[in-house]
């Protein structure tokens, strides 16, 4: 709980925020408040199905299964109405240095059709009371018709929905004894019926949840994370499509949505919340054919919202490609009440239809399907548990660092990626087609030019460091370019690094250098070229010159395609070649004594002889490279990309002049406050079907061993 406002007799107060001292309120102020404010905050201590444990030190914890509950009693809490047991029959609240225990006679558990709990209690003062909360909505509909402070506290629910504020209202009653005792009569039927157990029970309930009097609001701020709306505003200018698929009610659902940038009040909801399957059906057909007519329309201003029960009607074979159609021309997407089942029905099904990449986030156990329904899931620990964190492919502590895992890691590995299997096609092909080439001067026997284990280590030692390096260290863009600039991410969506085009261009420019290295080896050696001591350059000389011609040629090529220099650049490249300078002498030495390759007797001292061999070794990669330099520097310079540009700020430091969003952000919000003519009211409370029942089984006046155990 960040912070509660509240609505109390048709007056406006705040409650703490958490990191402020909270103290207990004077003994005074609890005696002289008003009896409309004591009963708004024992309502608050006491209508819920929270559970407290007491410390050994004295202070209570609340477990409670909806954070916005726990957030409630807490607020309670601090205003000096502190709930402290729980037994099967009655709760106990403290008051000052007073103990008041509440019978507790019934519960009216919350649903998503009532959208209200109550509980009735006997109070100390021997009284009967029904404590109802629940949405503005049911909750002034309930009310006795000339009760107090409706208009007020109607008006400080639309200031609190201005603020992105989740709602509650609360209201209470006194119930005579006669008629509670044939109104439990019904309830205790309802409660033991075996068929439509629910729905006679919801019945019951509204009997006695009528002609209340209203105590007031609660308002509660969903704070996000840090970083959130920026996160999400960065995310769209990716050319990320961002749906969002939640539990929550459809109002708490847009304002949460609103807050966090995903929607804005320019945007036009396309809202689909209906009961029936035909109903559904028709609305969805309607919005398409809005759609359709109006050609012209902005694609950025629509957003979908649907809710639960509509959505399972949509997701059936017969109207999930019209569903899908809506959804893909909306900006956002937003499906509020879904299950677990319906986020992964949602992801398999834009993963069938389509052929975009799906990225799931989530943080509890309720998003684990969804997370392994998708191509990447990403798993945020935190107050919801480690099962998303454990089932997701990458795990994040907030949902900010999605931000930079998305367009710093992601960006990075896909550039990484591509130039290394890029590269490593060219560096194959370079030596390979040597080999071939060759065959047309051999006849075709089978000849190789190239000692065997020479051949072997091309790619084993000599080229093997430049690949890693390339695809683990490599970075195009440094981090804060790529933050800054979000759509350089859209570059990985457009296969620009890698595609078909690309993959053959760099095949060809293989077979490219390979024929220059070949033909130019062909050239120097063609007459036999004399060695210093008479002989006559053999076939492995030769093969030596056009080996080390192929390696130095395919060293400077991982040296252009390399944006970021650094010490395992060096090793990898230079390091590469002073190891073959190395490594060539010693086993063309040992090797010929040892009785393995034979064919080298004799060939260092002809080769490092040779000054031929020295100067085809620097002119032939020179020629092979050239055109490559040649080409980078025109499409840098001349037709340069988007990524070209940033690359050049970056290395001249070029300053970014723009204003910068944030600056304005909140001035922003304020004024598209005032201008919210249709303000929605989120709905806070949230409960899980049977909680009442569960709560009744808890006394924590009983000690409980070290595993929760009754002792």
């Amino acid at each position: 709980m960040e912070e509660i406002e509240e609505s109390e007799e048709g007056e406006e107060s705040k409650g703490m925020e958490e990191s402020e001292e909270s103290e207990d309120p004077p003994q005074d102020n609890l005696q002289h408040h008003p009896t409309c404010i004591r009963m708004f905050l024992t309502l608050l201590a006491t209508c819920h199905t929270v559970i407290p444990e007491v410390q050994e030190d004295g202070s209570v914890k609340y477990q409670a299964s909806s954070l916005d509950e726990g957030a409630l009693v807490e607020g309670a809490r601090r205003l000096g109405y502190e709930f402290r047991v729980r037994k099967p029959a009655s709760v106990g609240i403290r008051v000052g240095n007073e103990m008041q225990e509440f019978k507790l006679l019934n519960i009216c558990e919350f649903n998503s059709t009532r959208k209200r709990m109550s509980c009735v209690f006997r109070c100390p003062d021997g009284r009967i009371r029904v404590f109802v909360k629940g949405a503005d909505s049911v909750v002034f509909s309930r009310l006795e018709p000339q009760s107090r402070y409706v208009e007020a506290t109607a008006a400080h629910l639309e200031a609190f929905a201005g603020d992105g504020l989740r709602t509650l209202c609360l209201a209470e009653r006194v119930v005579g004894e006669k008629e509670y005792r044939e109104w439990n009569r019904v309830y205790q039927a309802a409660a033991v019926s075996v068929e439509a157990r629910s729905r006679r029970l919801d019945e019951a309930a509204e009997q006695i949840e009528t002609h209340l009097h209203l105590l007031g609001a609660t308002a509660i701020e969903d704070k996000l994370q840090d970083g959130v709306p920026e996160t999400v505003r960065a995310m769209q200018q990716a050319g990320i499509k961002v749906w969002v698929l939640t539990g929550d009610r459809q109002e708490t659902a847009i304002n949460v949505g609103m807050s966090c940038g995903l929607l804005s009040e320019d945007m036009n909801l396309l809202i689909v919340n209906e009961q029936t399957r035909e109903a559904t059906r028709e609305n969805i057909a309607d919005k398409l054919s809005a759609l359709e007519q109006a050609q012209g329309e902005d694609t950025d201003s629509l957003a979908l919202v649907i809710d639960g029960r509509s959505l399972g009607f949509a997701l059936e074979p017969e109207m999930e490609d019209s569903l899908l159609a809506l959804a893909l021309r909306c900006k956002a997407v937003l499906c509020c009440r879904v299950s677990p089942l319906q986020k992964a029905l949602v992801v398999r099904l834009v993963k069938r239809k389509t052929n975009a990449i799906l990225l799931a986030v989530g943080d509890g156990a309720n998003d684990v399907s969804m997370i392994q329904a998708a191509h990447v899931g990403v798993g945020i620990s935190g107050l919801e548990g480690m099962q998303a964190a454990r089932a997701a492919d990458f795990s994040v502590g907030q949902f900010r660092f999605l931000r930079k895992l998305l367009l710093v890691h992601g960006a990075w590995s896909y550039h990484r990626l591509s130039q290394a299997i890029l590269y490593s096609f060219y560096k194959n092909i370079v030596l390979y087609m040597c080999q071939f080439w060759f065959a047309f001067s051999n006849g075709f026997s089978g000849q190789s030019i190239v000692e065997s284990w020479t051949l072997t280590m091309y790619n084993v030692i000599f080229l093997a460091l430049p690949p890693f390096v390339i695809g683990i260290f490599d970075q195009y863009i440094s981090q804060d370019m790529l933050l800054r600039y979000p759509r350089l991410y859209t570059l990985g969506q457009h296969g620009h690094f890698f595609n078909v085009q690309i993959f053959w261009a760099w095949a060809a420019n293989a077979f490219y250098h390979s024929g220059i290295i070949f033909l130019a080896v062909l050239f120097i050696y063609r007459r036999g070229n004399a060695l210093p001591d008479g002989n006559i350059a053999n076939i492995w000389v030769v093969g030596i010159t056009l080996y080390t011609s192929c390696l130095l040629t395919s060293l400077g090529k991982a040296a252009l395609v390399s944006s970021q220099w650094t010490k395992f650049t060096l090793l990898a490249i230079p390091g590469s070649f002073l190891m073959w300078l190395i490594a060539f002498p010693l086993y063309a030495v040992i090797a010929p004594r040892a009785g393995v390759s034979l064919e080298y007797w004799g060939v260092f001292r002809y080769v490092y002889g040779s000054p031929t061999y020295w100067l085809a070794i620097i002119v032939i990669p020179v020629l092979c490279l050239l055109r490559d330099f040649l080409w980078k520097y025109y499409k840098r310079n001349w037709n340069p990309e988007m990524y070209h540009e940033v690359q050049r700020v970056q290395k001249y430091h070029i300053q970014d002049h723009r204003p910068k969003f944030s600056s304005f952000q909140s001035t922003i919000r304020k004024v598209r406050q005032v201008r919210r003519m249709r303000k929605q009211r989120g709905f806070a409370f949230s409960q899980t079907r049977g909680q009442g029942d569960l709560v009744r089984k808890y006394d924590t006046t009983k000690t409980r061993g070290r595993y929760g155990e009754l002792q």
